[in-house]
């Protein structure tokens, strides 16, 4: 009896270490595919995005003093040159809406989504007489795709000029006037969309400001140092939130981070690491109905029904890169458990393969590793299956 304890206890950390090496396998494919299928994912789809406020400003002539060289001596000359002179943005009402499209890159999904993005903004010509001004709106990010692109003064629509990661419309406004401009496009993107109202480590100010949301989902969050929104309303189709501001004074922004999916890659190595608890209730149950029944179960035994246990993570690492999570856990499932049933169908009888070995390795494989699947609640189930 002892020598068989100790064989079937080698079994058992054999087995233990190969799930080690199989766990950390998928973990190391994971994490070293991750940021190269991000860059790819990107390039075909968009990376985040930040959109930052249109900067408007006109130009002023004003004439300095500076000294130049002709014909080897040193003069002083009058030189006119135009300063831009940048107005502030009286109000702004800016609206948002998502819509969520994943990706599925090898063993991770990426939240991918599509934006409408419009922002309209109250400005003044600050000047006694008519003024052209130079209308800036930053593009949220160098690797996107824009479509629908407009900028308009006063529901004039005005031709714009695109260079580098900008957009730039030039309109009149008359003397002391106010005027509205209107700034609009479709994009997409990838896992988080913010908008800033400035830079990073400073604080800005910003007045009567609303900006609104509108998603087709749940699921999403607010990353750390971001504005919360004073309003939110769960619609039929998803949520719909608010941030609306008087006279704002702030370093933080407004950034929404969308809902991860269950990462395939992740999940299969945290169940190959649990995989020796589940082996260990197994051997221990079947080990205790065996001795008490007088059936004679030899060491080698033992070794299949770990090398079963082994194929249902094996198969569940390598068949959710080309079927769903769900489908492939069931399909692992299904063949663990067909391997243990007809193996001691033959050894000891069908009653014991099927009521004893099948039942236990149900609970102890099957439901023990699909808790994962539920994150947060794995200790909760494991302690009840316990």
């Amino acid at each position: 009896m002892l020598k068989r304890i100790v064989a079937i206890i080698a079994i058992f950390v054999c087995a233990s270490a190969a799930w080690m090496v199989l766990g950390t396998s998928i973990y190391l494919r994971t994490e070293n595919a991750g940021s190269q299928l991000s860059g790819r994912v990107a390039s075909t789809w968009g990376a985040s995005q930040e959109q930052h406020p249109p900067v408007v400003s006109y130009a002023v002539p004003e004439t300095k003093i500076v000294e130049v060289e002709e014909e080897g001596k040193k003069i002083k000359k009058n030189v006119t040159q135009n300063v831009d002179k940048f107005v502030p943005l009286d109000s702004s009402r800016v609206a948002a809406d998502f819509h969520i499209d994943y990706r599925q890159k090898g063993l991770l999904w990426f939240s991918t989504y599509t934006v409408g993005f419009a922002g309209d903004y109250a400005i003044q010509n600050p000047m006694p007489q008519d003024e052209v001004f130079t209308i800036r709106l930053p593009l949220p990010a160098k690797q996107a795709v824009y479509d629908g692109v407009e900028i308009f003064l006063d529901e004039a629509p005005l031709p714009l000029d695109f260079s580098g990661s900008d957009v730039t419309a030039r309109g009149k406004l008359p003397a002391n006037a106010k005027g509205r401009v209107h700034a609009a496009y479709r994009s997409q993107g990838q896992d988080n969309w913010s908008y800033k109202f400035a830079g990073a480590d400073e604080v800005a100010r910003a007045k009567d400001v609303h900006v609104a949301m509108k998603t087709d989902f749940g699921g999403f969050d607010f990353p750390e140092n971001t504005l919360s929104p004073t309003e939110k309303r769960k619609t039929v189709q998803g949520w719909e939130m608010k941030w609306d501001y008087q006279n704002l004074v702030s370093g933080f922004n407004i950034a929404l981070q969308m809902p991860q999916k269950l990462q395939p890659g992740p999940l299969a190595a945290r169940i190959s690491y649990f995989a020796p608890v589940s082996l260990f209730f197994f051997f221990f149950l079947v080990f205790i109905l065996s001795t008490l029944r007088g059936i004679d179960l030899h060491p080698m035994n033992y070794f299949f029904l770990a090398a079963a246990f082994f194929a249902f993570h094996l198969l569940l690492a390598y068949l959710c890169d080309h079927v769903s999570i769900h489908a492939a856990f069931l399909i692992a499932s299904a063949v663990s458990i067909l391997l243990v049933v007809t193996y001691l169908r033959l050894v000891v009888n069908l009653r014991f393969a099927v009521v004893d070995a099948g039942l236990a390795q149900l609970i102890y494989l099957v439901l023990f590793s699909y808790a994962f699947f539920f994150e947060g609640f794995t200790g909760l189930a494991v302690t009840i299956g316990s």
